[in-house]
């Protein structure tokens, strides 16, 4: 049994504790330790989340499991283009993987781009992120390829859209 809630700032550890644990699982294979290590420090501190949810810069949404938190989303418009909402994370504990919390968690956001009133779901991923596969098959298709310098590395991507 599930249930999704939206994250507030008494939830940023639990936020980072699940990023921290599917990230090693995720990159691991294609990415450099110290990226991975560099890259949590930088988009999933404790401060950089707290500001995020407290002044509604993305809002976080929580998947719980008979209780216990297991997978989250975060997402928000766009800030370049506030007729696109971006999904900017999408996480889910490893051994909960494959039961379906990825496709749920993407069909609330999706939902919620469409009560807001827009009609495109946007998302950043890796090129050699599995994931990709599963977005595609969850109907979003490559718009364009974008390389985001992080510190000294660079995210190299896929942004991948699904018309709502």
């Amino acid at each position: 049994m599930y249930t999704i809630r939206t994250a507030t700032v008494n939830d940023v550890e639990i936020i980072r504790e699940i990023a921290d644990k599917t990230w090693w699982v995720t990159y691991g294979p294609i990415l450099e330790k110290a990226q991975i290590e560099f890259m949590l420090g930088e988009i999933y501190s404790e401060e950089k989340i707290s500001k995020q949810i407290a002044e509604n810069l993305q809002a976080f949404l929580l998947l719980e499991e008979d209780g216990r938190p297991v997978a989250f989303a975060a997402y928000s418009p766009r800030e370049e283009d506030a007729e696109i909402y971006k999904l900017h994370k999408l996480y889910c504990l490893p051994e909960t993987q494959g039961k379906g919390y990825g496709k749920i968690l993407i069909n609330a956001v999706a939902d919620k781009t469409v009560e807001a009133g827009k009609t495109v779901l946007e998302l950043n991923v890796n090129k050699y992120n599995n994931a990709k596969s599963f977005y595609e098959k969850m109907g979003f298709v490559i718009a364009y390829e974008e390389d985001i310098p992080i510190g000294e590395y660079w995210m190299n991507d896929y942004v991948m859209r699904k018309e709502l």
